[in-house]
């Protein structure tokens, strides 16, 4: 069997869905993700959206009507855990009989989005300054900077990150900065230091990169991870 899939469309209810077994492809937003065994992905109503599954692809979802006060206003992908896996498997098992409610609702919207991909380039001098910012993603040297400092071009540079990991130079670092930051604010930090500590400029351009990319706001991020958290799980008064 080939694979399969579903051309662009939307839903009226938000979408969960999730692949402990094959792969997903989803494209929304001018951006593709990956659903598989690690990766759910969040697709609020309203949002277009196709798909494409693997021949060996189970398709697990799940459908919230647009009363539950979800907290990503962008298709949005999350890190499955272990338990969250076993009740989406547990629940698939059972059957399409027993609908969703907010219990479920609170643990799929509680996952902490993914972390963005992040190729590595191979060739020497790339992966040199990769890795040295890796180590200290608030480095502030441009990449002809960098280039200087390896006696090498800013163009050659460039290039190297452009075609080995498919991403910009500017967009690989601030991929890793993103990257970095969720840690630190799941370590209670505030998003200023936060910004301050992964080199980004401002705050406010700190918040726009992390929307951008995480479908939410850090402050969001952190507010439904703490105790009283503004997502509780439960459908908004109509």
């Amino acid at each position: 069997m080939d694979d399969w899939g579903h051309p662009p469309h939307v839903h009226d209810e938000h979408l969960f869905v999730y692949a402990p077994l094959g792969h997903i492809t989803v494209t929304a937003e001018d951006r593709e993700f990956v659903v598989n065994a690690a990766t759910g992905l969040w697709i609020p109503a309203g949002v277009v959206h196709s798909a494409l599954f693997s021949r060996d692809a189970l398709v697990l979802a799940e459908d919230f009507d647009e009363g539950y006060r979800l907290p990503f206003r962008e298709a949005t992908a999350v890190e499955v855990t272990p338990e969250v896996k076993a009740t989406l498997l547990a629940r698939s098992r059972i059957g399409s009989g027993e609908d969703a409610g907010p219990d479920l609702f609170a643990a799929l919207a509680a996952l902490r989005p993914s972390r963005l991909a992040l190729p590595e380039p191979h060739s020497p001098i790339a992966r040199t300054v990769a890795r040295e910012l890796a180590g200290n993603p608030g480095d502030q040297r441009t990449a002809a900077e960098w280039a200087a400092v390896y006696f090498t071009s800013s163009t050659s540079l460039r290039r190297a990150f452009r075609t080995e990991t498919g991403l910009a130079f500017t967009e690989w670092r601030t991929r890793l900065r993103l990257n970095h930051s969720l840690d630190l604010l799941a370590k209670g930090l505030l998003v200023g230091a936060v910004a301050a500590r992964v080199g980004f400029a401002s705050a406010n351009g700190y918040i726009l990169a992390f929307r951008r990319h995480f479908g939410e706001t850090p402050g969001a991020f952190t507010a439904r991870r703490s105790p009283g958290g503004s997502n509780d799980g439960q459908p908004q008064d109509s």
